[in-house]
């Protein structure tokens, strides 16, 4: 694990081992204070943040280190200077990097130049941190629970693509449903269809948000309309019809199942508010647990833990 790019490229057993260090590092914070001392994060930013950002530079300087934040102004990757450029000088300062890009080919290229652990805080097809973090929570709030469905309604996004490549990777099961034309990418099914082929997970689609969450542990939405998309919103929210997660939907899944959401939320489109306060939400759970998976992260790949 020299980098953090795609979920496709971690193996079941590191998979593994991130949630085993996201928990010992949860239950015992303070026994990794000063693990990373004297190493430097860099957090190149081409997109808005709050989870990703505050997350990484909170657990960064937890464990002894520091970070510098670039900004979309700061750097402009590939428009002040060229992306291969950019990597090999920040290589000779910094000890790794988040990117938080528009392009998951970006990420690729300034991963090849860098030579240092490179972590891919979001792109158009990808976040690795967040799938991480979610199957996590969902391994912490459901001890034991063997095979628990999980169910995906909404777009097929950077999300929802991370989330089949974890399902398959862990040989898990998980339903998703997304409206014609916003079906998750193809390369992505069909890599996540041919590791799924080898562990036994079940993956399947839906058009229908109430055949697909019937009898789920877990249904998990995103917002419909994702940064940078603004100006589709109203063709979206037409496409999106009925995909809404409230409580006439919740009544198919299982009566205890787990309400889940990566924020930020559209209350109102995506999800209803008393869905989000419902007993059954684990959404700032989920939120909170990026902090400790993203120090487990950082630990792994510097080698410290």
């Amino acid at each position: 694990m020299k980098h953090l790019i795609s979920i496709f490229d971690l193996s079941k057993d590191e998979i593994l081992e991130l949630f085993e260090l996201a928990g010992k590092v949860k239950a015992s914070a303070p026994q990794y204070q000063g693990a990373l001392k004297g190493k430097t994060l860099g957090l190149i930013f081409e997109k808005p943040s709050t989870r990703t950002w505050v997350s990484f530079e909170s657990g960064i300087y937890s464990l002894g280190g520091n970070s510098i934040y670039l900004g979309p102004h700061d750097i402009a990757l590939g428009v002040r200077e060229e992306v291969r450029d950019v990597a090999r000088v920040l290589a000779r300062y910094l000890d790794g990097v988040i990117l938080r890009t528009h392009k998951q080919s970006t990420i690729i290229e300034f991963g090849k130049h860098f030579k240092r652990p490179v972590i891919n805080g979001l792109s158009d097809t990808a976040h690795p941190c967040q799938s991480l973090s979610d199957f996590f929570t969902i391994r912490e709030k459901l001890p034991g629970k063997k095979d628990p469905l999980i169910c995906f309604v909404g777009d097929g996004n950077n999300v929802l693509n991370s989330h089949l490549l974890m399902a398959a990777k862990l040989g898990a099961r998980i339903n998703y449903a997304t409206p014609k034309k916003h079906e998750p990418v193809r390369a992505v099914l069909r890599e996540a269809g041919e590791i799924a082929g080898q562990t036994g997970a079940k993956i399947e689609g839906f058009s229908d948000p109430q055949k697909a969450v019937r009898d789920a542990d877990v249904v998990y939405t995103d917002v419909w309309v994702s940064m940078g998309q603004e100006k589709v919103r109203g063709q979206k929210l037409k496409a999106f019809k009925g995909m809404q997660v409230n409580a006439g939907l919740m009544k198919n899944a299982k009566k205890d199942a787990l309400i889940m959401h990566c924020l930020p939320a559209h209350r109102g489109e995506e999800i209803t508010d008393d869905m989000i306060e419902s007993k059954n939400s684990v959404v700032f759970d989920q939120a909170e647990n990026r902090l400790h998976m993203q120090k487990a992260i950082l630990l792994k790949l510097f080698k410290k833990n």
